[in-house]
């Protein structure tokens, strides 16, 4: 089975081109390249070379980098741009936050009854990990969004959109180096259980249980997840 998003959980960074100017399809084109780790670190970034890949002049090109410098997803070098890459005191912050975030879902459905998940939604995302785990896709860095789309039903489905828009905003940052994460089978296997566990655990209202499940998922020690995130910049260096 392919580890690629379905035709209905796209990635949100793929934006259509259809009416947009030259300059918005460049960026987003480019936008999408940097956020789904298919720029290396190490690639050096100019106008002219970014002119080609995209067969355009070098004008909406500089207008992409510019934005893409204003996101802070690429930085000045001595020879054009690079992919920023989160310092580990970076990381730490983002996952801190990320935490935070992800259990803020279930927190205020336990804090108020009338905060009900969107079961429909919940129900529809398990019977996709169901079956992932009956055919598990081989290890491989696109699983990230997967499970960046879970996470995000999962947030969405407790009904507060700032919350999960918050969330999309920090796994988009950390995307280059958690994409490394999956790259072994035993990790992709665990994550599919504890997928479908915290699904079947909200749905059937056991939300304290469902928020242990959950913080233990999303890296209930830090140390460990910036230990993993340690491993994942290796990889990620060394792949570049």
């Amino acid at each position: 089975m392919s580890t690629g998003p379905r035709p209905d959980v796209a990635d949100a960074t793929n934006a259509p081109t259809d009416g947009r100017s030259l300059r918005e399809v460049v960026y987003h084109r480019l936008r999408d390249e940097i956020l789904n780790g298919r720029i290396s670190p190490r690639e050096r970034l100019t106008e002219p070379k970014l002119g080609k890949t995209f067969d355009v002049s070098r004008t909406p090109v500089r207008e992409a980098l510019s934005r893409l410098l204003s996101d802070g997803l690429i930085e000045r070098t001595d020879f054009g741009y690079a992919v920023v890459v989160p310092s580990l005191e970076d990381l730490r912050n983002l996952y801190e936050l990320r935490i935070t975030l992800e259990l803020r879902g279930i927190q205020r459905a336990i804090e108020n009854p009338s905060v009900q998940h969107d079961e429909a939604a919940l129900r529809s995302e398990l019977e996709f990990w169901v079956g992932l785990r009956a055919a598990p896709p081989d290890p491989d860095p696109s699983f990230v969004l997967l499970d960046e789309r879970y996470h995000q039903v999962l947030s969405a489905s407790s009904g507060n959109a700032q919350l999960t828009e918050a969330l999309v905003t920090v796994n988009q940052k950390i995307r280059a180096v958690r994409m490394h994460d999956f790259v072994e089978t035993s990790r992709i296997a665990t994550t599919i259980d504890e997928h479908v566990e915290i699904i079947e655990l909200v749905l059937a209202r056991r939300l304290p249980e469902a928020l242990t499940a959950l913080h233990q998922h999303v890296g209930e020690s830090l140390e460990v997840v910036m230990e993993r995130a340690t491993s994942a910049m290796t990889r990620m260096a060394l792949a570049g």
